[in-house]
Formats: C-alpha cells, structure tokens, sequence
C-alpha cells in the first residue's frame, strides 16, 4: 500500500491563534504532528502550510512542507491546491492527518489509508470509536456518527444519535454508568478527524456546492454525502489522544512532553 500524509496547517486559528507554532517540548506542534505521522507506513509526510513562519520551521526539522494559499476557507482547499502542487495522480491515497494532533497513533493513520483501499466504491475513509461516556454522547462537541451494514457513514452531527425513541438509554444488566456495556449494534460512534481521499476526488471537492446540512452541523464531510460520496469508516477500539482546540488543551497536551 503506498499513501502521502498530508497536514493542512494554518495560522488564524479563532481559540488558538498561531496553533501549529505553539511549542510541545520546545519543539513547533505541527512538527509534532508530522513526526508522529512519519512513524506510519506512509511514502511521503507533507506539511501545508499558510505561512512562511510555517514552511521554515518544518524544514528547520527535516520535516516536508509546502506554502499554500492563506484565504482557503477549509482544509480540504488546502490539501487540494497541496494535491496540485505535488503532482499527485488523481488515484493516489492522501491521509489527511489535522495539525493539531500531536498524539494520533500512527498504526490509526495506517487503518484509514488501507481501509481506502479496500472500499472502491467509496470516495473517503474516517474513524470512529464507541462513545462510553453519556457526557460525551450529549456534547455538541463531540461528533457523533451512524453506520450501515458495511460499515459506510449514514450520517454525522452534533446531536446525539442513534437517539432511542423514549429518550432513554435502554437498561443493560450490569452497565456501568453511561452506556460503557450496550452491546455494539447500540453502542454511539464518536467521529476521529482523520480521513483518506483520493487525490482526484479532493481536488474534486472544493468544487462541490455546499450542503445544507454541512453549514447547519458545520461538518465539512456531509457535503460529500450530500453529493452522493460515499465515506467507509473504521472503528478502531482505542479513542485517540486528546487534539489541541484550546489554551487549556495546550496545557494538557504540554504536560506530556
């Protein structure tokens, strides 16, 4: 299997400003970011960045980068002007890894990208795990997703779902709080932000009108589902290491370097 990690990163950030040049360790977080996806079986690690202050401190770390435009409004604009740049063929498997995960597992990286290439029908691949916590389910922070029988995306919000029709989490024997023991056919999916294309359908996308539902959930992945792609997902077992979206994420995640 051969696939590029590519890491859109910019600078605007509206809870962190200047996100991927926060220091983990007295090391840039994107660099990070970009050394923890090396440890996967990827041909290839590239940073995109919006800025030069970006692009130097990755090359000042051995790391890949390339400058992209700074008034993409998504980064799946980014990753497509990155696809452009570095002459991928339009059949080539692209990872998107965010920039503000300095703790993805790299084997997670490795699932996404083979799950891709075993799913042609499907235009994307994600990740998911099972939500054990009713805090979690109830967070319109947490993206919660439904699959079908071949384990394709029915549907990704906010909003807590599958919602049982009397508002009640059925009674398990022997639950612990929250849901921690349904059985897995009930069990809620939390959404994990990585994802594989094909370089052809995300130079494909910016094109794509946006979708209702994508400016309602603020989900950029619904406006590939609203045009009829189709997004297979791995349920992988292990929750993935806390993201930085804020100053006190930034403080936990420091805390472990």
């Amino acid at each position: 299997m051969s696939f590029t990690v590519l890491i859109p990163a910019r600078m605007a950030s509206t809870r962190l400003p200047n996100k991927p040049m926060a220091h983990l360790g007295d090391v840039p977080m994107v660099v990070r970011v970009a050394q923890r996806a090396r440890q996967s079986d990827a041909v290839r690690t590239v940073v995109a960045g919006d800025s030069p202050e970006i692009i130097e401190a990755c090359q000042a770390h051995g790391i890949d980068a390339i400058l992209t435009r700074n008034d993409h409004p998504s980064g799946s604009d980014r990753l497509a002007e990155a696809c452009h740049l570095l002459g991928l063929a339009d059949d080539a498997i692209v990872v998107n890894v965010q920039g503000d995960e300095p703790l993805i597992a790299p084997v997670l990286i490795n699932e996404v990208a083979a799950l891709l290439q075993a799913r042609p029908e499907a235009s994307m691949s994600t990740a998911a795990h099972v939500i054990d916590q009713l805090a979690d389910y109830t967070n319109p922070n947490v993206v919660k997703v439904v699959l079908d029988a071949q384990q394709r995306a029915l549907y990704f919000s906010r909003a807590p779902i599958a919602w049982w029709r009397d508002g009640a989490v059925p009674a398990v024997p022997g639950a612990l709080p929250g849901f921690k023991q349904l059985p897995p056919a009930l069990s809620p999916l939390r959404h994990i932000g990585i994802y594989g294309y094909r370089a052809g359908f995300l130079k494909l996308f910016p094109t794509l009108a946006q979708a209702p539902v994508e400016v309602c959930e603020a989900l950029e992945q619904l406006r590939a589902m609203w045009h009829g792609h189709r997004i297979a997902v791995h349920v992988t077992e292990h929750a993935p290491g806390p993201g930085v979206d804020t100053p006190d994420d930034l403080e936990r995640v420091r805390k472990l370097y």
